[in-house]
């Protein structure tokens, strides 16, 4: 009886906080897995800064790997910077949310590692640069912690991610 009473008043106590979004002049750091259509599960982390109380410059980067049949492996790297509107304003959206889209500037290293009986080739190299875009959400718990979501994006988790972030 004792941890049903603890559960709901730490679940009451977080839901009367007043946890905000990220605003002019904070900053906030991202973490968590994505998606990536047969490129295995890619890991991310990034920070975004607020430039204004609706906009937000960022960088962000997203590894993965993955094993192929045979002696395979592929290997999936990438680096950008994006910037985001947040929705928050315009549609009088309550600050422990955050809904945003924006476009993302990323560099893209794909490369495959074929193992040979005597020693490693390294082929199949395809990397550019290139732009996306991107939307998602954020769920502030506390004034400092949020879940988050994202679909698309420059980076080796465009297919969508989800992870957590902490405002600072």
């Amino acid at each position: 009886m004792k941890k049903k009473i603890f559960l709901l008043s730490l679940i009451s106590f977080f839901g009367v906080m007043n946890a905000q979004r990220v605003q002019k002049g904070e900053a906030q750091m991202n973490v968590g897995i994505g998606l990536a259509n047969g490129w295995g599960m890619p890991v991310y982390a990034g920070v975004d800064y607020g430039i204004h109380k609706d906009i937000t410059v960022g960088a962000e980067g997203s590894f993965s790997t993955e094993k192929y049949s045979g002696d395979v492996k592929g290997r999936w790297i990438s680096v950008g910077l994006n910037g985001n509107y947040h929705f928050n304003t315009l549609l009088k959206i309550p600050n422990k949310f955050d809904v945003y889209a924006g476009v993302t500037l990323a560099y893209n290293s794909f490369s495959y590692r074929y193992k040979g009986s005597d020693y490693d080739y390294l082929g199949g190299e395809s990397s550019g640069v290139g732009f996306a875009g991107q939307a998602g959400a954020r769920y502030y718990f506390t004034d400092h912690f949020a879940v988050n979501v994202e679909v698309g994006g420059g980076s080796v988790a465009s297919g969508g991610k989800a992870g957590i972030s902490y405002k600072f």
